[in-house]
């Protein structure tokens, strides 16, 4: 994972601006030797937000009642405090939180998270890479600046990445998928035929591997190769929609 460097400006006592300080060489984090913390959040209901900044997230349905969180921090901090990890989990939200506030700052985390079968999952991850494997239920995943990979599932998918790629794979059954990168490829694997792709990227390639069907593709690049490999007719009820702004577009057979 690639560490966060944090420079800031100050004003002396006198008003004269020390600016444009730069540290470099400070140190790395080591996150995944890090420690490792486990709590359990009593849970009821049928949907779970995820809302975390400046981690990685692992997240898994599991044969449990209560949602449980496994976390590893790691950090250095310059004139400042931190990591200072926090979770908590109400009114169906989990937090999770570490902070470094500091004139300069590396501090890393990764949180796996498990949640109950038949629970449906909105993640918002303002800083890290977003996995989520074998759900059955509805995801819906933003990371501002991370990967998303989704692996196994068969609910109905809503992923976006602002900067990152978004991927789809290892028997993924998914009837709808809509996946959109502003900076990253968008890659899409299905084992059953969908009736709703759309697949956006506005800096990167798209592309998406489906099983055999006749589809209703709209395949589009302003700076790109298009090749459409899969059957094709106006109207089918298997519709995909694959953009690019500035990548090779590709829809293909996945067998």
């Amino acid at each position: 994972m690639v560490g966060r460097l944090r420079i800031r400006t100050f004003l002396v006592a006198g008003g004269v601006l020390v600016g444009g300080l730069g540290l470099v060489g400070c140190g790395s984090t080591e996150v995944e030797g890090a420690p490792v913390e486990k709590k359990a959040f009593a849970f009821s209901g049928d949907s779970l937000v995820v809302d975390a900044d400046n981690s990685e997230l692992e997240i898994v349905p599991a044969d449990i009642k209560d949602v449980r969180v496994q976390r590893q921090v790691d950090g250095w901090v310059f004139m400042g405090s931190g990591p200072e990890p926090v979770w908590g989990l109400e009114d169906g939200r989990l937090t999770l939180r570490v902070k470094c506030e500091a004139v300069a700052s590396n501090c890393d985390s990764v949180h796996r998270i498990q949640v109950p079968r038949g629970v449906a999952v909105t993640v918002e991850d303002d800083n890290g890479k977003v996995t989520a494997e074998g759900f059955d239920t509805d995801l819906k995943i933003r990371s501002d600046n991370g990967a998303v990979v989704v692996r196994g599932s068969s609910g109905a998918l809503d992923l976006t990445s602002n900067n990152g790629e978004v991927v789809v794979e290892g028997d993924t059954r998914s009837e709808r998928v809509v996946a959109r990168s502003d900076n990253g490829a968008v890659r899409i694997a299905l084992s059953a035929v969908p009736g709703h792709v759309e697949a956006v990227s506005n800096n990167g390639e798209v592309d998406i591997a489906l099983p055999d069907a006749t589809y209703d593709v709209d395949g589009r690049s302003d700076n790109g190769e298009v090749r459409i490999d899969v059957p094709t007719r106006k109207g089918s009820a298997h519709v995909v929609t694959a953009h690019s702004d500035n990548g090779e577009v590709v829809v293909r057979s996945a067998n």
